[in-house]
């Protein structure tokens, strides 16, 4: 997706994220052990596992919504183990929540418009193009800019989501389960506009629980369980991994009884 207020030079050649033996949790109750993660620019990663491996957690802490206990988060070369979220958001860095956390009250025009609140100083007519790439990415937010967030299906509802999000220009794009309750075809729909998006250079880290999904469309993987990194790798290994298709894929091509 062109981005008309990226500025050259503004992403530096190497990684984009990197978290580093990070501890977090809530209250007295640890979530995450020691995660190492990195995400290269440009790639699309993806974190899988059971509900309650802690997924979730993970990309709250990256975008500033959960504290780290321990270990830090690195932002192309910077340490915002400490930023507040809002900032993160002003480096760069934007969220899609699971769960979508629109404004039902409030139009997709105006669910965009609060999408581009940390880029209101570059002016109407840079957001007026990144809001036209939105559109080109999500054709049906346009036809119903004028229309309540709440009264969208689930499907334009996420796509609302990512657009909102993307509003801000983001270099690196987190995505907590895009997939949840939708339809076959809008899931395609929706994982077509993330392989565009990689495609035009964003970085995307994205959790999901379908890891047969996931995996399809991202470059490398990690999977989580109980709070901890149990594998990584490309997505090809993964895929070929017995534990991961045993557990995670519903399949078993290794030998043996799979009990």
């Amino acid at each position: 997706m062109p981005d008309p207020m990226r500025e050259p030079g503004a992403v530096a050649a190497g990684t984009a994220l990197a978290v580093g033996s990070l501890t977090a949790g809530y209250g007295r109750v640890a979530v995450l052990h020691d995660i190492d993660l990195h995400v290269a620019d440009g790639e699309m990663v993806t974190v899988v596992g059971a509900n309650g491996a802690g997924k979730s957690t993970l990309l709250k802490v990256i975008a500033g919504l959960v504290p780290a206990r321990r270990g830090t988060v690195s932002f192309e070369g910077r340490d915002i183990t400490r930023l507040k979220a809002e900032r993160r958001v002003d480096l760069g860095m934007a969220l899609v929540p699971e769960g979508r956390r629109l404004f039902g009250p409030l139009t997709v025009a105006e669910n965009l418009e609060l999408g581009a609140y940390s880029r209101r100083r570059s002016g109407p007519e840079a957001l007026d193009r990144v809001r036209e790439t939105v559109f080109d990415l999500f054709p049906q937010l346009s036809e119903r800019s004028a229309q309540p967030a709440a009264t969208l299906s689930g499907g334009e509802q996420q796509m609302l989501a990512i657009g909102r999000a993307l509003m801000s220009s983001p270099r690196l794009l987190l995505l907590d389960e895009p997939s949840l309750g939708l339809a076959p075809l809008v899931v395609k729909e929706i994982f077509a506009a993330l392989d565009r998006l990689r495609a035009d250079g964003v970085t995307v880290l994205l959790v999901e629980q379908d890891a047969r999904l996931a995996l399809k469309h991202a470059d490398r993987g990690y999977v989580l369980r109980t709070g901890g990194v149990a594998l990584s790798g490309t997505a090809a290994d993964l895929v070929a991994d017995d534990d991961v298709r045993l557990i995670y894929l519903g399949q078993w091509h290794g030998k043996g009884d799979a009990r």
